[in-house]
């Protein structure tokens, strides 16, 4: 293996969400264990050279920036084959799963998960087409597949109809130091933005599958039953999709206690977690769910659903419910409140749950799929 090119769209400073945070942490180790391999990084507008990560890349910048479906076809299709021609890697590894149609250069993706697949409706008109006339594509003119959980692969293979052998797990890692920071930070942010008061958390985009309009009204119905001075935080990035959302927290009788804060700094969200009464990341439907074993990370308890890839993730180190009971998560959330040792208890289980996910071996199962 000598050349390695690799479609590097997601690598945007500061802006690292789920899928850019999985190539950052995974080209980062690769770039630094495979110094005789030269990485064509190609991106689709000027980068920052904190993702240049050692002296055998070689970035390239390729017009148009790729953010529209019909760029994503003139990027893929009409651009990229020719700058793969010029350089003439072995093969072309794609982190978001996107790739060419249009190139004989054998191609890994990693497809994350085929969400637009069960839920249509969550995506604009041309997203949707896209995605669910390309992506099938995309998966059988893959040499081989990459994944991030044995539930989303028996999804690909089965919707896509692609033999199970030919796609491999590379699990999501996490970091395995609990962050540090001192007490005054942590009441200093609690103060801010819960005026001293203990609080839920939950972190992800405001997507209409991450189920956040249950939650609140699971929360609503916490608060009438206990009557508790707890709060509600939500961290990540809002969407025009987001509309339902908010339009749900608008409409709750307790909507004082509840605060949509935006994306954070990584620090300032790991402050947060680790200060939690509970992370809840009750989603309909995820590939992984990073944001469980970051919680678990900050020694937080966890809540999370009962179906998709959530479970694999979770074992027996969270509650686990039904995403569609807004009864059952508010009884989850009373029980957290109520119930100390079992605070205790999910924290303990957290920490070793958290020692099966980590990066080290994330890269390593990545490289073995490329070589």
């Amino acid at each position: 293996m000598k050349k390695v090119a690799v479609n590097t769209r997601l690598l945007l400073k500061g802006r690292l969400e789920g899928l850019g945070t999985f190539e950052h942490e995974v080209l980062s180790r690769l770039v630094k264990s495979h110094p005789e391999v030269e990485f064509h990084f190609i991106f689709d507008r000027p980068y920052s050279e904190e993702f240049i990560y050692g002296p055998n890349v070689v970035p390239h910048v390729l017009f148009p920036p790729a953010r529209h479906p019909f760029l994503f076809i003139w990027w893929f299709d009409y651009s990229l084959p020719g700058l793969l021609r010029k350089i003439k890697p072995d093969v072309f590894f794609s982190p978001d799963g996107y790739l060419s149609l249009r190139t004989k250069v054998p191609q890994i993706p990693v497809i994350h998960d085929i969400n637009f697949f069960h839920y249509p409706q969550y995506f604009p008109f041309l997203v949707r087409w896209y995605y669910n006339t390309f992506f099938p594509q995309f998966a059988k003119k893959a040499d081989r597949i990459i994944t991030i959980s044995e539930f989303s692969k028996n999804d690909i293979a089965k919707n896509y109809r692609i033999d199970p052998s030919k796609i491999e797990v590379a699990y999501n890692g996490v970091h395995q130091d609990l962050p540090q920071f001192s007490t005054e930070e942590t009441e200093h942010l609690k103060k801010k933005y819960t005026n001293g008061s203990a609080y839920f958390i939950s972190v992800g985009a405001l997507y209409p599958r991450k189920n956040l309009s249950n939650q609140l009204k699971a929360f609503d119905l916490f608060k009438e039953r206990t009557g508790s001075e707890v709060k509600f935080l939500i961290v990540g990035q809002s969407y025009p999709e987001s509309d339902s959302i908010f339009n749900t927290h608008h409409q709750l009788r307790h909507k004082k206690d509840v605060k949509i804060l935006g994306r954070l700094e990584r620090k300032e969200l790991d402050i947060l977690l680790a200060g939690a009464m509970a992370c809840s990341y009750v989603s309909n439907y995820e590939g992984f769910g990073l944001p469980v074993l970051e919680a678990m990370r900050c020694n937080t308890p966890v809540i999370t659903s009962i179906t998709s890839a959530l479970p694999e993730v979770a074992g027996d180190a969270a509650m686990l419910v039904d995403p569609h009971s807004i009864e059952e998560i508010a009884f989850a959330y009373e029980n957290i409140y109520m119930d100390e040792s079992l605070r205790n208890s999910l924290r303990e289980k957290g920490k070793i749950q958290i020692r099966k996910f980590n990066w080290d071996q994330t890269a390593n199962k990545v490289w073995e799929v490329i070589q």
